[in-house]
């Protein structure tokens, strides 16, 4: 929970930075354990039988719901507050649905990417990617959802990719890049990690 924020205590205990949660939890460090056991069991469950949407923000959404409604009051709403970390500015809050909206429109706009071939769709999945990074629409958990909501808009195309193989670390600093403007490092990963279905 390394964001930087306007109100250090939005939707935290009074005094922590350890967010209001169901369980009534109030260490940071047995909550983050929580939270981690919850979502890694249901990206599991979504794997399995993935959340039918549109491939839209509301689908988007929905996905962040499912995977931090034990938790959180908040699970699947875009976030009030402003939001940086590591130096990279988010889309500020009251832009949020605006935006987001655009970005999901531009996707059913290019038909999902079904029709790319191998390198252009990588090229438009690392532009979908860098750009609902820098919405980051909810208060914790973006990641999370951008990669569970991406494995499925790219099985949705035709493709496969394994986050089990993306060293996220790696990701993470290429992330950094890409909100700076160099988006290659990013492309290579997913160029390393996808790969077409099998017919």
């Amino acid at each position: 929970m390394s964001y930087e924020i306007e109100a250090s205590s939005d939707s935290c205990y009074e005094g922590t930075t350890c967010f209001i949660n169901k369980m009534d939890i109030r260490d940071e460090v047995e909550l983050a354990e929580t939270e981690s056991a919850l979502t890694l069991a249901n990206i599991s469950l979504l794997e399995q039988e993935p959340i039918e949407g549109n491939f839209d923000f509301t689908h988007y959404k929905a996905i962040h719901k499912f995977l931090f409604d034990d938790l959180y009051d908040w699970a699947g709403q875009i976030r009030t507050v402003n939001l940086s970390k590591k130096g990279t500015q988010f889309v500020p809050a009251d832009e949020i649905e605006q935006i987001g909206n655009a970005i999901f429109a531009r996707l059913a706009e290019a038909d999902y990417f079904r029709q790319d071939d191998f390198d252009t769709f990588v090229k438009n999945i690392t532009e979908f990617y860098c750009d609902t990074n820098l919405l980051h629409p909810f208060r914790e958990g973006n990641g999370r959802t951008q990669r569970v909501f991406l494995m499925q808009l790219i099985r949705h195309a035709g493709y496969t990719i394994d986050f089990s193989n993306v060293d996220m670390d790696e990701l993470m600093i290429a992330t950094i890049h890409a909100a700076n403007g160099v988006t290659d490092y990013v492309e290579r990963i997913f160029r390393l990690a996808m790969r077409e279905n099998e017919a």
